[in-house]
């Protein structure tokens, strides 16, 4: 029965890697959509997952949870960029058995704390770690960034804010200015500019449809 699947496959894309075991294969064969077999090919060769890894891939339809001009960028070989990994919505695991519904800032801040490499690979690939409240003093008050990430693909900081609630206008302001922030005092000459992103209970499209900068994302979280 496999065989003959992995056959029907081969037919509708010769350029399969040999690089793959058949354990790999027998994680894909059930996967309608060849655009999303390539995809999950690709990143199994360049992340080295084991089929287990690739089975968790799949079980939380990563590929599904792109955007759409993403996907039509894979296809088409285009040049991605960093706002183009970040799932949506981002995947996060419930370790201590909470209540979803009446989670505190905190409380989410913890869970990603937890298991903070889960929640990098969520955003993309080559983000690294700097801080959780990370202070800084804007003129005689400190201000906390949530999560402060670095990635090195990009050579860009990555701000995190982390928001239980609709995105609102305000959240959008707050992150510009901790975003400025690290371009003025943290950011060195040979860095690109910092990203922002937005990690709330529902996202609101419109204000970021009427934002100015384009280096903030926002998107859902989804705790399971």
């Amino acid at each position: 029965k496999y065989m003959r699947m992995f056959y029907l496959l081969y037919k509708k894309s010769p350029t399969l890697s040999d690089l793959l075991s058949w354990s790999h294969y027998r994680e894909l064969l059930p996967i309608k959509d060849i655009n999303e077999i390539n995809y999950y090919i690709e990143t199994t060769i360049s992340r080295n997952l084991a089929y287990r890894q690739l089975r968790e891939k799949i079980k939380n339809k990563e590929y599904q949870r792109l955007d759409d001009n993403t996907k039509l960028k894979l296809i088409n070989k285009e040049e991605i960029s960093i706002g183009d990994t970040i799932k949506n919505p981002i995947i996060i695991k419930n370790k201590f058995v909470i209540d979803k519904e009446n989670i505190s800032e905190k409380t989410l801040q913890r869970l990603i704390l937890e298991d903070i490499e889960s929640f990098m690979k969520e955003l993309g690939e080559c983000f690294c770690f700097i801080g959780s409240e990370y202070k800084i003093k804007i003129n005689n008050t400190y201000n906390y960034i949530d999560l402060l990430l670095f990635n090195y693909i990009y050579n860009s900081f990555v701000v995190v804010e982390l928001k239980v609630t609709e995105v609102r206008k305000e959240h959008i302001g707050q992150i510009e200015v901790y975003m400025n922030y690290i371009d003025k005092h943290i950011k060195g000459i040979t860095n690109t500019k910092t990203i922002g992103i937005i990690v709330a209970r529902r996202d609101n499209h419109y204000y970021i449809e009427y934002s100015s900068d384009k280096r903030i994302y926002t998107r859902d979280y989804e705790i399971v």
